[in-house]
């Protein structure tokens, strides 16, 4: 009856911010899938034109053009989306040093998980600590490989009922289903990335190889067809850069307002739960306070690439990082802390 109570107090008492959050996930669902489909295509526009002209230079009866089977590439799309959803929490995890702790080791925390996800008919979670000294809490989904992932710093910041209100903010995510589309959609943007990255050395030893001398002591026709393997290679590793450039920063951009929108749900969602909107903004508070105090080291390698997955944002720190990416680009991975303080608070001053 209480787990039936309370699944039910959930759905009226935030209709509103869960109707939104999965309408957007719908459509980040639909994007996430259609990028590597758009990816792919204008990797293939390029070949059929700039690629038949630059081999026609050479040979002028080589004007047959590259396709591609749709069936393929479907697979092909969907298996990789497949892998980072399997695999892709394991990354994170890994990426920040998170470990899976046992009962015996933080009874009080596995108690709260265990209790909140009982209350709110959720698969209970694995529970995984980071040692850090920065206070911050995630969650990661994966099917069974779900976890609720907190800092030492966290529970030696907390008093019990702000940590409540952090756990049920982290199972929110897990509950709205947000945690596994955030890891899904940041295949795209890994993979752009490390084409880029690869392009980019393969340009850099082109041009490394041109400087050496030797390169340049044979034959007048070795010579003709080093200039236009030098040119095919530029233009090539040029384009690839270009084009993963922008669809980087189309899926990244995609990724953080994402990002962003989640956290009011979660927020809302945890007030909700715990029946105490000012635990939630208590608790953000002192995170607020506390990560300007944090060591730059220590904030980096937090970081590990689970930025836009934290409750409090990396963002808020008092240090100029070139690891992250820019804000004057793009939007920040979460709302404003004080208007999510401000709405908790709003929401505590409404149920005296």
């Amino acid at each position: 009856m209480l787990v039936a109570s309370v699944s039910d107090t959930l759905e009226s008492a935030i209709p509103g911010p869960e109707r939104q959050l999965r309408i957007r996930m719908v459509v980040a669902l639909v994007l996430i899938a259609l990028l590597p489909f758009a990816f792919v295509y204008t990797f293939l526009f390029l070949a059929n034109t700039v690629g038949i002209a630059l081999i026609s230079l050479e040979d002028p009866r080589s004007s047959s053009g590259f396709g591609i089977d749709p069936i393929l590439l479907t697979v092909v799309v969907l298996g990789g989306i497949a892998i980072q959803y399997r695999y892709g929490p394991r990354a994170i995890l890994g990426s920040v040093g998170a470990r899976r702790v046992e009962r015996d080791e933080y009874p009080n925390l596995h108690a709260t998980v265990n209790r909140l996800s009982t209350q709110i008919d959720l698969p209970t979670p694995g529970v995984a600590v980071v040692h850090s000294n920065v206070p911050n809490a995630f969650a990661v989904d994966g099917g069974d490989r779900a976890r609720v992932v907190v800092t030492t710093g966290l529970l030696e910041t907390l008093d019990d009922e702000e940590l409540e209100a952090v756990v049920a903010h982290e199972l929110a995510h897990l509950r709205n289903r947000d945690a596994n589309l955030m890891t899904v959609a940041w295949l795209l943007p890994t993979i752009t990335y490390y084409l880029a990255v690869v392009a980019f050395y393969v340009l850099y030893g082109l041009f490394q190889a041109l400087g050496s001398t030797r390169t340049w002591t044979r034959g007048s026709s070795d010579k003709r067809g080093l200039v236009y393997a030098t040119v095919i290679i530029t233009i090539c590793a040029v384009l690839t850069m270009t084009v993963s450039a922008m669809f980087w920063f189309a899926s990244v951009l995609l990724y953080r307002v994402l990002s962003r929108h989640r956290e009011y749900a979660a927020d809302r969602a945890a007030a909700t739960i715990t029946g105490s909107p000012a635990a939630l903004a208590s608790a953000l508070e002192k995170l607020a306070e506390t990560m300007p105090d944090q060591p730059d080291e220590d904030l980096r390698e937090l970081d590990g690439g689970a930025e836009a997955l934290y409750l409090a944002p990396l963002e808020d720190r008092a240090f100029g990082s070139k690891e992250l990416v820019s804000t004057d680009i793009f939007p920040d991975t979460h709302p404003p802390t004080e208007e999510r303080i401000e709405r908790l608070r709003n929401l505590a001053r409404d149920e005296l």
